[in-house]
């Protein structure tokens, strides 16, 4: 099982003049000290702060620190390869860990200290970076998404038979990228079987898809006994579901569920947009980018209504106070994982610099609070305060007036920390 023991700095750090990111205030702070302790923010001062003598000390020059940034729909497999690729590669966990581990580090060198990984497989990734094998972010892992055959996560290939009728696993099921579950008891035991893994949440497939072959974009998936009978599993493990779903009825069955999270969404309708603010439900919402000539013709032609609608979801969702949080969802197209910062820009069409900060930090660490007892990394996340996790960036500017700064992490971000550990350091350090 994997667990959430990440390493810490050994010796403290203190980070000498520099401006906060201040959500509340929606501007930098008057310049400030930050000493970090171990894992987490152990002070903030304006005045000057004692020190242990080899403490580690970094002079931010009146620079931006911000917390690190949060990307809570990624699949860390799925983004990895090409659907080739993974059709064609002997999948052994030795293979995916290595391959996914270098996407991993490059994650974190663009500053994205946590994600929520969205479906796939992914405990093996996780345990690794946690005990320090491998470098990349904190991961709240999902393990496979569970899917009703002909649902948007029934990945066989048209020579695969059903499990039920024929009594063989499919590829996809065996090398953990999705469980074919249908029937409560199936829902049951595909729920269970993650969280026994270390799941922190439960991803269910609720509505068709646009990158899978054989369920329109249109249909709703899993009965709502089906659907409930995940939430009542996941519930008695102290955490929720997220559900893959784009339509309204999709969504209003889910909601009656009592799913915790929609992910997508960008087909929705004001009333069902009004359920989510009234009953308190997340919309885990991306900004797509255009169909490009790459795709096949049947997932241009099923994106066609996403894309139209997210122009329309994101200002209607935010008018009318639905919790809203941000995510890539970069699927077998790894050339687009370069561009994870350069995404965030894309949310100006209808948000301010402060509000898009405030997402993709507090909001974010907000709802991957949702896991509750099976949070793999108790503490606060998103936010500059004492006794918050040490996720930090310095950022070489101020974001609130120039965005674009993280767009180009390599030349902007001069220090990354992660639970207190430095992994990019170009400040000079003074000893």
């Amino acid at each position: 099982m994997s667990g959430g023991l990440i390493l810490a700095q050994t010796k403290q750090v203190l980070i000498e003049n520099v401006r906060l990111l201040d959500h509340k205030a929606t501007k930098l702070t008057a310049p400030m000290n930050v000493l970090v302790s171990g894992s987490v923010i152990q002070k903030i001062s304006p005045s000057a702060i004692t020190v242990d003598k080899d403490a580690v000390r970094i002079n931010g020059g009146g620079k931006t620190l911000m917390p690190g940034l949060i990307d809570v729909h990624v699949h860390m497999t799925f983004g990895t390869f090409t659907m080739a690729q993974l059709m064609g590669e002997d999948l052994t966990e030795e293979f995916l860990v290595r391959k996914i581990g270098e996407s991993a580090q490059q994650m974190l060198l663009r500053g994205f200290t946590s994600v929520r990984d969205a479906g796939g497989p992914i405990f093996p990734l996780k345990a690794a970076i946690d005990a320090g094998k491998l470098v990349g972010p904190r991961i709240w892992p999902s393990g496979a998404v569970v899917s009703q055959t002909a649902g948007h996560g029934d990945f066989r290939a048209p020579n695969e038979r059903s499990r039920r009728f024929f009594g063989k696993p499919s590829r996809a099921e065996q090398v953990g990228a999705t469980f074919i579950a249908d029937g409560r008891d199936d829902v049951l035991t595909a729920v269970r079987e993650n969280l026994r893994f270390g799941a922190s949440q439960i991803k269910l497939m609720a509505g068709g898809g646009t990158s899978s072959a054989y369920d329109p974009i249109d249909v709703t998936q899993y009965t709502l006994d089906e659907m409930k009978a995940a939430v009542e599993a996941a519930s008695d493990w102290g955490t929720y579901v997220m559900v893959h779903a784009y339509t309204p009825k999709a969504v209003q069955r889910a909601v009656e569920a009592g799913v915790k999270c929609i992910e997508h969404g960008q087909m929705l309708d004001e009333e069902t947009l009004k359920l989510l603010a009234e009953k308190d439900v997340w919309l885990s919402l991306q900004n797509l980018m255009d169909n490009n000539d790459n795709m096949d013709a049947q997932r241009k032609q099923k994106r066609i209504p996403v894309l139209e609608g997210q122009n329309k979801v994101w200002p209607l969702a935010k008018k009318l106070g639905v919790k809203l949080a941000w995510g890539t969802d970069f699927l077998f197209e790894p050339e687009l994982n370069g561009e994870q910062n350069s995404y965030i820009l894309r949310l100006q069409k209808w948000f301010s610099n402060a509000e898009i900060l405030k997402m993709i930090t507090q909001d974010n660490g907000a709802l991957l609070q949702l896991s509750g007892l099976r949070n793999p990394y108790p503490g606060k996340l998103g936010v500059l305060e004492e006794q918050a996790l040490a996720d930090l960036l310095l950022v070489d500017g101020d974001p609130l007036k120039e965005l674009a700064l993280i767009a180009n992490p390599e030349k902007n971000f001069l220090l990354i920390m992660k639970n207190g550990q430095i992994y990019k350091n170009t400040v000079k350090a003074k000893k």
